[in-house]
């Protein structure tokens, strides 16, 4: 008898079989534990020393302000009653108050977020060259983007590229993947980060426009109606958070928000397109007088003198920038020039991966190049670390084309080992510059070249792996030796100017500490200021930043950064003592000598209103010499 019950059908599944996951290779399997040493070494490098860190007067005595109130926060004031701002826009110093409201006003705590942005750059740009080229060039790109001086330097200063950096990378990152499948949302993200960067670098930050835009033009996978029309969308929200802190500071009452330093009119056009951007073309024959600037020829150097190292592309292969920055010029022309033969060779299409990528990384470090090489730095090295940001990504890419030559064998073999050779020629004869600093790495490194080359010759699997291994490692033994030798005060101090080696510049001490002499001159200001907002105009924000930073002293500084800014008049000054506001002011004894110099006739003007309004007071008073700076009280009682 048949059963009742019916048996289970079997389904028959017709078509291929799934396909398989590809096997994972290598350098996949290895890739996190790799990055994630390449991320510690990073931190090590930034971190090391931190609790050794010094004050940058200038930046710590703005950050010291900006913890006292939403409005010094918001516009950048340098001192803690509000009166003048930065010389430029604060962006870049918000993390560094924000350190600072929570671990406490120290000078670890302001180096402390360029570290930890220091590593995010390390991380992201693995993130987009990975994407890029892959695996293998994202993780040696991390690498070389880790063992580049200036990257060290910046990591472990207070200075604006490591937020500027960053920004800039998280907006190829949003570029990246917009031009992959035409988002234009994607695309204003990109713009959003820009208008961020152009708070901590001004104008710079729009130097990398025509990488991004270029990058979506030729290959975002749309009509080319739709990508302009993203890319206006894309570059209206650019300007809108550009402009945004401008528009802000031009809207609110001067009265009612500080002087903004660098200007004429005081105005946020004449700080930024003026003092911030034109004066750095002198070169080019720019002038900014008429924008509301203060400066129209080059620029001053913090230290006093202004420095050159020359205008025109040389610049870029000079020591002094190249041994910060440039090791890495030949593997990066391989990435470059090799890269797009082989694309050009291929026909690939207009929305290949692989040319998009090109285009970025080609059209930013083109950019920043000629921006860097007319454009006056006055010797602040810090400013190329957005350059060695292009040279790791192209120098990564190099190497792995490179490499899958030498493995696949023919006429193109010898190109990875003849541009190492190249390289470590390149590394050696920078270093030798500089025959005292470690003069020992350029003949090693010419040995482990040699060595490498042997091994390379070889032609077999492991002797040619462990060849081209060993040739790398010679190219990259000048340039870590240099960034290692920041974990040396002698080489770099944490808080600095970010400059690695040899010439590294202490920022030292005597602009951050009150002596007895300052100390006994803000006892006598403390107890007799009766009421006013300042204790006391002073000469210089030099002169300013030791009250400012050791006991946050509400003191007036005259005449901005440069010292030529116009504020306060004697009009304004007057104002001041007759509102109670201002009781004393300390003079310079060389301001009273109508000595002619940069700012010499703002000082000599207020000297003068002091002189004729204002009565001495005895230097035995406040425990003072008289020698170089003389006290004078203002207003009622002063007997004047």
């Amino acid at each position: 008898m048949p059963s009742t019950v019916s048996e289970p059908r079997t389904e028959v599944r017709t078509g291929p079989p799934p396909p398989r996951a590809a096997p994972r290779t290598r350098a996949e399997r290895h890739e996190r534990p790799l990055l994630l040493c390449i991320a510690a070494l990073a931190a090590l490098l930034f971190l090391w020393g931190l609790d050794h860190s010094a004050y940058h007067a200038f930046y710590a005595s703005a950050v010291r302000s900006m913890t006292d109130s939403p409005a010094a926060f918001l516009y950048g004031s340098f001192d803690p009653a509000g009166s003048i701002t930065l010389d430029k826009l604060p962006g870049f110093l918000w993390p560094q108050a924000l350190s600072a409201l929570v671990f406490g006003f120290h000078p670890w705590a302001l180096v402390l977020p360029q570290a930890v942005e220091g590593v995010a750059c390390v991380l992201l740009l693995h993130l987009v060259v990975r994407r890029w080229a892959g695996v293998a060039a994202g993780l040696a790109a991390a690498g070389f983007l880790t063992l580049t001086p200036v990257t060290v330097g910046v990591g472990r200063s207070v200075v604006e590229d490591a937020p500027f950096v960053l920004l800039l990378l998280l907006a190829a990152e949003a570029t990246q993947r917009a031009t992959a499948r035409a988002r234009p949302r994607t695309l204003l993200l990109a713009g959003f980060w820009v208008g961020a960067a152009f708070q901590c670098k001004m104008l710079e930050a729009w130097a990398v426009l025509p990488a991004l835009a270029v990058t979506y033009l030729v290959a975002a996978p749309a009509p080319w109606r739709r990508r302009v029309g993203h890319l206006a969308l894309a570059g209206a929200v650019t300007a809108a958070v550009s402009l945004s802190w401008m528009l802000v500071a031009t809207l609110t009452p001067a009265g009612s928000r500080p002087y903004l330093d660098g200007t004429t009119d005081n105005s946020a056009f004449g700080m930024v397109v003026g003092y911030n951007f034109l004066t750095r073309f002198h070169a080019l024959g720019i002038d900014a007088a008429g924008t509301g600037s203060i400066v129209t020829g080059r620029p001053a150097h913090p230290g006093g003198a202004p420095v050159s190292m020359g205008d025109s592309v040389w610049k870029m292969f000079s020591p002094g920038l190249a041994t910060q920055t440039g090791w890495l010029y030949p593997l990066a022309a391989l990435g470059l020039v090799g890269g797009l033969v082989a694309l050009w060779r291929r026909r690939v299409p207009r929305t290949d991966r692989l040319l998009a990528g090109h285009v970025l990384w080609g059209v930013w470090l083109a950019t920043f190049f000629v921006v860097f090489s007319f454009g006056s730095v006055t010797g602040h090295t810090y400013y190329m670390g957005v350059v060695a940001v292009a040279l790791s990504a192209l120098a990564g890419a190099g190497l792995v084309q490179g490499w899958r030559a030498v493995r696949a064998g023919g006429r193109a073999a010898w190109l990875l080992p003849a541009v190492i050779a190249v390289n470590v020629a390149w590394c050696a004869a920078l270093t030798l510059c500089y025959p005292r600093f470690f003069g020992w790495s350029a003949p090693a490194a010419g040995v482990l070249c040699l060595a490498g080359l042997a091994l390379t010759g070889v032609r077999r699997g492991r002797a040619v792996t462990a060849g081209t291994a060993v040739a790398l490692a010679a190219v990259l033994l000048i340039p870590a030796v240099w960034s290692a030798s920041a974990l040396s005060p002698r080489y770099n101090q944490p808080g600095g100017f970010g400059r690695v080696g040899p010439n590294s510049i202490r920022t030292g001490d005597a602009l951050s500490a009150l002596t007895p002499a300052r100390h006994r001159l803000l006892a006598y200001l403390t107890a007799h200021r009766d009421g006013a907002r300042y204790l006391a105009a002073v000469p210089s924000w030099t002169v300013a930043a030791p009250y400012v930073i050791a006991a946050d002293a509400p003191v007036l500084p005259v005449g901005g950064f440069t010292g030529r800014v116009r504020f306060p008049t004697p009009r304004g000054l007057s104002r001041l003592v007759d509102s109670g506001r201002l009781r004393f002011v300390l003079l310079r004894r060389s301001d009273l000598m109508d000595r002619p110099g940069a700012g010499r006739a703002q000082a000599g003007a207020l000297a003068r209103w002091t002189v004729v309004h204002c009565a001495p007071v005895p230097p035995a008073a406040y425990g003072g010499d008289g020698r170089r700076y003389l006290l004078y009280r203002c207003g009622p009682g002063s007997g004047a």
